[in-house]
């Protein structure tokens, strides 16, 4: 079945019903500065207030809801850098089932915490050297895990489209959606249930310029794999988008705007001082894009996505400090 038959806003809205009352319905909040300094009405969907701290818990527990009751007993495993890895225990422990994580080595200590408090195993690896895909698809089959992918899964990409629902209900009618793009499930999810509700909504990607693979995916037509970026976007560190979400995104997104780690900080700072928000890199690159290229969003209603806030305060004070 092709992308367009698999990714609905039916498909999302079911999400909608499974996450009810079990995520947090995130605030959208405004700011009149933001406003000023972008050009536009700003909507910011603040999913660093999300369970886990981050959107992600959304698709992880759709999928291991949607999961077949014998599965869901054998235990789920998932690999991550950090925030699909809380999201996986916290759904995972929600079930009352076991969750194995395999993370690199120099996941954020914040992340790694919180994975094990909430009740996982976690398997380490050498992101520039090992592959976790590798591992975690030997442990899967050795084990009889069922794998819960970061992006790259029809449930998780749907459970990530109810971002967009929530905001459109809770903003109104918009002219763009920003959100950051790592493997593309959020953007995904988000640009099809956007698109169903209002079909001339555009959709914009905010990538680290370090990680630009969706903008060379989208750019040369097929997916493109670099090197592992370094950036402090941990979150946005993907080789290369998804099989599924670039079959998707190819046709919904209709820019992308890359950011490099001084502009990341800079919307840091801002939602930090203006707005109270405690915002991770990688969460406050959408809205480092808005303020690099506003000439995109003049005058236009923005719904942008915060995608999280999981951070330890070192390293904030730090990065904030410059």
């Amino acid at each position: 079945m092709g992308a367009d038959v698999e990714l609905t806003i039916d498909r999302v809205r079911t999400a909608a019903d499974r996450l009810a009352g079990v995520a947090h319905r995130t605030p959208v909040v405004t700011s009149r500065a933001l406003d000023e300094l972008a050009g536009a009405t700003v909507f910011l969907k603040a999913e660093n207030l999300q369970r886990i701290g981050a959107f992600k818990f959304r698709g992880a527990y759709n999928k291991i809801a949607s999961l077949p009751q014998s599965l869901r007993e054998r235990g789920v495993l998932a690999w991550s850098s950090g925030n699909h890895a809380q999201a996986v225990a916290l759904a995972a422990r929600l079930h009352g089932i076991s969750a194995t994580i395999v993370m690199p080595h120099d996941s954020p200590a914040i992340k790694v915490s919180a994975t094990l408090g909430y009740g996982a195993e976690i398997v380490k690896y050498d992101r520039f050297s090992e592959s976790r895909e590798e591992i975690g698809s030997a442990l899967a089959r050795d084990k009889g895990y069922t794998v819960v992918p970061p992006y790259d899964d029809w449930d998780v990409m749907a459970g990530q489209g109810t971002v967009a629902l929530e905001l459109i209900e809770d903003a109104g009618p918009l002219d763009v959606i920003l959100a950051p793009v790592g493997g593309g499930g959020l953007i995904a999810g988000c640009g099809v249930a956007a698109r169903a509700l209002l079909p001339d909504i555009t959709i914009v990607g905010a990538e680290p310029a370090a990680g630009d693979d969706t903008a060379r995916s989208l750019a040369s037509g097929e997916r493109v794999r670099i090197p592992v970026p370094r950036t402090i976007a941990d979150g946005q560190g993907a080789t290369e988008p998804g099989e599924l979400t670039f079959a998707v995104n190819r046709r919904q997104i209709d820019d992308i705007v890359l950011v490099d780690d001084a502009a990341i900080v800079a919307a840091m700072t801002l939602l930090f001082e203006r707005l109270k928000l405690v915002v991770e890199p990688s969460g406050a690159s959408a809205v480092a894009a808005l303020l690099t290229r506003p000439e995109l969003f003049a005058g236009k209603r923005v719904g942008v996505i915060i995608s999280g806030g999981n951070i330890g305060a070192a390293q904030f004070a730090n990065l904030i400090a410059g």
